[in-house]
């Protein structure tokens, strides 16, 4: 043991050497600011080649000038939302303490012939109200940094105090990824590893303080080979909108505050970058975490990358960051033929209120947020990359850019419908039945979407719920996915039917597809409906999400068109295990457990934003959704 700490120790040592002449971030001249000032109030956008043209202007690299205007665009953005970011969670807080009062005084009072929350007018307003301000771009990221942007006398110690936590994170993620006992101990089942916290806060003394009073520690550590290079991994990590996408299953929204560091060569290789970041269940009953950290990328002398996060409260303080990050992330080494292996090490320190009691046993395992789930998610988006390229014996496209655009539009299709069921601050529910901490209490969401072309332009209703399932997640997942069990469980196709029209493979798990079928009317009669939707699964969870479009936009999307013009309105399942202790039915392939089932509906109420919704609408939607989930329990359970 000793001897591999030395070893590691040395590793560092020659690392910290090798860089200690190298420059940690390139500040620009007065000139270059000025110049790219000047380009971006023509175009704060550039593309590729713009930033390319630019950087040869400039006499500097590409992504330092693609740096530049990310961090521009965050503090204009600042400046445009910081006055009103106070006024607007004042407000917040205030709807919200009426709105749970006008609860209170409604969990008596239901319609004899629904049995629907008898909602007043002023009600309704409540929650329109709460939802026209949810509707405006979050606010609380961006907040965070503006001293340090903002302030140049102030800025150059914060730079310091950034880069000093991003190195310290780094040494010891490098050495948390790599120590085994007593560091790390076997689990009681001996399938995972549990860390030694005694030996931790031993070995790494007081680098980034004690626990939080009223917090809890979750630490993971999983490792994987991936269908990708390292190159890959890190590209997917350092581009925090490629990340959000990537890992739309655990993060609901992140912002890159500010490049501190601008990297070496034009690489990622020590890029340090100020973020924020929402961490989600995709379910409407489980707080969201937030966080405001520092993510580093570093190349190491033997080839290996790592990427390193860790909060930065010390710096910023806030009542709203939930959720503390110790040094966590990744290390990366390429393998043979385009693979890479990945040692992912996660550990957090959380409030541990607020979390539904369905909820707390796949939480505290660490199958929500803990290593195992990001790797589950990176696995599996590398497995997609690869199969869009190539494809399968299943498959019934034969054009690749038609299987491309397939895939790109289900990617943002499942995007979607994992943001839009979560807690985010950006989604203000109102529970219309089951109050309380009722297992499969009712939500409703509305918004009025006026300018974003990627859903329907009109008022939308959202309708949700959560429940538990006292049958396997695989089963689960195979009911809802065949076509042929549709009638079963969807209350809106009136009877009616669905045909395939096309399908492709989106992985190497079975049932991992993408698929368009026609609607068909209960008399057997097309309709002009298509229904695009993805069943996923990895070993952490598993979706199935379809959305409605026309046969134009499916044309399009088969014929290899570009799939960001299609509107689209998702809704679906998220099916999670119940985690690893609680009971449930076995079943012939011996999967044991239950599982958590999420159901929502997105609808589009009326292509009019300024709509209004009654409480006939509500009554409806109530009815739908109940309805779904007594018809899949009738099917599953009975």
């Amino acid at each position: 043991m000793g001897d591999e700490r030395e070893a590691l120790k040395g590793k560092m040592s020659n690392e910290r050497e090798a860089l200690s002449n190298r420059k940690r971030y390139h500040r620009h001249s007065q000139q270059q600011i000025q110049q790219m000032e000047a380009f971006y109030k023509e175009c704060p956008h550039p593309d590729e080649k713009q930033r390319k043209e630019l950087s040869i202007q400039l006499g500097i690299e590409p992504i330092q000038v693609k740096f530049w205007f990310q961090n521009k665009r965050t503090q204009m953005k600042t400046q445009h939302e910081h006055n009103e970011n106070a006024q607007l969670r004042t407000e917040n807080e205030r709807l919200r303490a009426e709105n749970l009062r006008f609860r209170e005084a409604l969990i008596n009072i239901s319609c004899p012939n629904c049995g629907v929350p008898n909602f007043q007018e002023s009600q309704l307003m409540e929650n329109y109200s709460l939802n026209q301000h949810a509707s405006k771009p979050s606010s609380w990221a961006p907040h965070l940094a503006i001293g340090p942007i903002n302030n140049e006398v102030e800025s150059e110690d914060y730079r310091a105090a950034v880069m000093e936590a991003a190195s310290s994170a780094m040494e010891e993620l490098v050495r948390v990824a790599q120590l085994g006992e007593p560091l790390w101990v076997a689990s009681a089942d001996r399938h995972t590893f549990v860390l030694n916290e005694e030996e931790y806060f031993r070995a790494f003394p007081k680098v980034f303080g004690p626990r939080r009073d009223g917090f809890k520690s979750e630490a993971s550590r999983e490792a994987i080979v991936v269908p990708a290079t390292a190159a890959d991994v890190v590209g997917i990590l350092m581009d925090v909108e490629q990340w959000t996408n990537v890992f739309s299953g655990v993060v609901s929204q992140a912002t890159n505050l500010q490049v501190v560091s601008s990297g070496l060569e034009g690489t990622y290789n020590e890029v340090v970058q100020v973020m924020t970041a929402e961490f989600h269940v995709p379910s409407p009953v489980v707080p969201t975490r937030e966080s405001y950290f520092v993510r580093h990328c570093r190349r190491h002398v033997d080839a290996t990358w790592a990427v390193v996060d860790v909060s930065l409260d010390h710096l910023h303080s806030t009542p709203s960051n939930t959720c503390r990050r110790r040094p966590s992330g990744c290390l990366i080494q390429d393998m043979p033929n385009g693979y890479s292996k990945v040692i992912w090490v996660e550990h957090v320190e959380v409030e541990g209120g607020g979390v539904h009691s369905i909820y707390k046993p796949l939480i505290t395992a660490g199958l929500a947020f803990g290593a195992r789930r990001w790797i589950a998610i990176l696995n599996g988006y590398c497995q997609r990359v690869v199969i869009g390229l190539v494809p399968s014996d299943i498959d019934f496209l034969e054009n690749q850019q038609g299987r491309k655009s397939m895939l790109k539009l289900a990617e943002r299709m499942v995007a979607r419908f994992c943001r839009g069921v979560n807690t985010s601050i950006a989604n203000i529910w109102t529970t219309i039945s089951g109050f309380g901490n009722s297992s499969d209490c009712v939500k409703i969401m509305t918004r009025k979407n006026v300018d974003d072309l990627s859903m329907p332009l009109g008022f939308h209703l959202n309708v949700a719920t959560s429940f538990w399932l006292p049958i396997p997640p695989k089963r689960v997942f195979d009911f809802l996915r065949d076509h042929n069990n549709r009638k079963e469980w969807d209350m809106l196709l009136n009877g009616g039917d669905v045909e395939e029209m096309a399908h492709i493979a989106s992985g190497k798990e079975d049932g991992n597809r993408v698929t368009m079928y026609q609607v068909k009317a209960m008399g057997g009669s097309s309709s002009e409906t298509i229904m695009l939707q993805e069943s996923r699964k990895d070993p952490t969870a598993s979706y199935v999400v379809y959305a409605p479009i026309d046969m134009i936009c499916a044309e399009t999307i088969l014929g290899g068109g570009d799939p960001i013009s299609v509107p689209l309105l998702p809704s679906g399942f998220a099916i999670l295990p119940d985690g690893p202790t609680r009971g449930g039915r076995t079943t012939a392939e011996g999967e044991t457990g239950g599982s958590l089932l999420t159901v929502a509906l997105q609808v589009l109420v009326d292509s009019t934003p300024d709509a209004n919704l009654n409480s006939g609408s509500l009554a409806v939607a109530n009815k739908i959704i109940c309805g779904i989930m007594d018809k899949i329990k009738q099917a599953l359970i009975t």
